[in-house]
């Protein structure tokens, strides 16, 4: 009896929807065995587990040592980082510690000293395992916000990336995109990649130091705005095409492009003034565990989930030996409340008990390897149970094994990705410069011209000289009596006879008819 009362206080979180245990011991007709239910572990501090890096190298302050001051007092420049003095160093570990009696300990980067070079920095979390974001990220600076910075995810332990947000005091300037808020995404566009003001404008205040990617106000568009109606989340997260997967990541990478300006210009004269400084990130999630383990422990160094369902690996991917009667699936939150543990089950025979999910009607069997396989799997699948893509292909996540649309042909664009392959949730892997999940766009400070190509000019860092105008950051259309790819050389330098008299005018307007028709030819001549 006190075993029965213990195992309903224990079922009871289940019953709210929670997925927090995975089986239980029942009595039928045919005897006591388990029944089995999805399962997921408790969400928790998943910086607790983390591992950083921050590049490029010599990108945080303190070696060597060198004072930097503050937009409030831009002219007391007293403060000093100084990585030889563990009171005046400011390395990577104060973004994750715990900060004593409210003082702020913080990463600082080099000020910004090498103006008008870009300072630019990346801060990389991985944790080696794949973690279902629960929670807001939130991310805090001392001295002000960046005025320009992108959030990336990876789903391959850093091997591709992937924009996940972008943030800038104006976004159209910056990336090219029209600035939008979390919250007037539509159940349709919830997984959309945006860029918002929200978080980089200069407000002049002490408090205005957090940067979020909202992950609540996402699940709010399903579960409502205060997080009640969480079986219709647990629904469209089953239901609705990539929405899982937009919440998993094994790594971030927040890419700091501009520091905090103040709300002026950059001024110049005081450049130690300039700089990041992070003293805190939290990041909220769970284990991945394919709703196959309710337990995720940190052994051996990484996180690994206590599979369950008669699975194993480090994300419960896979069924264990003597289990593999029909291919490993993951677990599912439907139907509610229970879900669908989706278990592993004793294998039989080598004849009689190959499952190719009605993308065969054929099976061979292998003598040496002593196992049955499909034969000519149809529909874009292949593997030995045709459980898996083709090549040129990837796994449709709304989509069951047995339909025939299981696999969706990845699309990479030809020019812009290195081959037309792409991972398990479509993203293809991009040449240099190029984005997007099917590398068909272009990273910040590139353009398009059949292929991705970096910047030749822009309007802050790439400047145009001598008056030159930049023409879509292809070329620089410099004006008459200078030459060169940002028009820095004084055609005076080369011939003297431009610098002066009618021959040089004579000359200067067929040059600049020869730039006017250069503009409409696909190559173009530096003149």
């Amino acid at each position: 009896m006190l075993y029965l009362a213990a195992l309903l206080v224990h079922c009871v979180p289940l019953a709210m929807g929670q997925y927090d245990i995975c089986k239980s011991w029942v009595t039928t007709d045919d005897g006591p065995s388990w029944e089995f239910y999805a399962c997921q572990p408790k969400a928790m501090r998943m910086k607790d587990y983390v591992t950083v890096r921050v590049d490029p190298a010599g990108i945080t302050c303190g070696d060597p040592p060198e004072r930097f001051c503050t937009h409030e007092n831009p002219y007391l420049c007293s403060d000093e980082c100084d990585a030889s003095n563990p009171d005046l160093a400011h390395p990577p570990k104060l973004m994750f510690d715990s900060e004593d009696e409210g003082l702020a300990t913080y990463w600082q980067s080099v000020t910004w000293r090498r103006y008008p070079e870009p300072l630019l920095a990346n801060i990389t979390l991985s944790w080696n395992k794949s973690i279902e974001l629960t929670d807001d990220i939130v991310i805090t600076f001392e001295y002000g916000r960046p005025t320009i910075m992108m959030l990336e995810k990876s789903l391959d332990n850093g091997r591709t990336w992937h924009p996940y947000q972008y943030y800038a005091d104006d976004c159209m300037e910056a990336f090219s995109m029209p600035a939008r808020r979390v919250r007037d995404l539509s159940t349709t566009s919830a997984n959309r990649v945006l860029c918002t003001e929200e978080y980089s404008r200069w407000a002049g205040s002490k408090k205005e130091k957090t940067v979020r990617f909202e992950v609540r106000d996402r699940f709010a568009i399903f579960a409502g705005p205060d997080l009640k109606n969480m079986d219709n989340l647990y629904t469209r997260l089953e239901s609705a095409k990539g929405l899982k997967d937009f919440f998993t990541v094994t790594d971030l990478r927040m890419r700091l492009l501009r520091p905090a300006l103040g709300g002026t210009y950059v001024q110049r004269e005081n450049l130690y003034k300039y700089f990041y400084a992070v003293s805190n990130i939290e990041v909220t999630g769970r284990c991945k565990c394919n709703l196959h383990a309710n337990l995720c422990t940190f052994k051996e160094g990484s996180l690994q989930c206590e599979c369950e369902h008669n699975t194993t690996g480090q994300d419960c991917g896979k069924c264990k030996k003597n289990f593999r009667s029909r291919s490993w699936r993951a677990g599912s939150y439907l139907p509610l409340p229970n879900g669908s543990p989706n278990a592993c089950a004793a294998a039989g025979s080598a004849f009689g008990n190959c499952e190719c999910y009605g993308h065969s009607n054929r099976c061979s069997y292998i003598d040496f390897l002593n196992v049955v396989t499909c034969v000519s799997c149809k529909h874009n699948t292949r593997g030995q149970h045709c459980q898996h893509c083709r090549l040129g292909f990837y796994r449709n996540s709304s989509a069951e094994l047995d339909d025939e649309n299981v696999c969706i042909e990845c699309n990479c664009n030809q020019i812009g990705s290195m081959h037309d392959r792409c991972n398990e949730t479509g993203y293809c892997e991009c040449r240099e410069g190029a984005t997007g999940p099917k590398c068909d766009d272009c990273l910040p400070n590139y353009y398009w011209r059949q292929g991705c190509f970096p910047n030749v000019c822009d309007d802050e860092l790439l400047l145009c000289q001598n008056g030159g105008t930049c023409y879509q950051n292809q070329r620089c259309i410099c004006p008459v009596g200078f030459k060169g790819v940002l028009c820095q050389q004084s055609r005076c330098e080369v011939d003297k006879k431009d610098c002066d008299g009618a021959p040089g005018a004579r000359g200067s307007l067929a040059a600049l008819a020869l730039a006017m028709l250069a503009l409409q030819l696909p190559g173009w001549v530096d003149l």
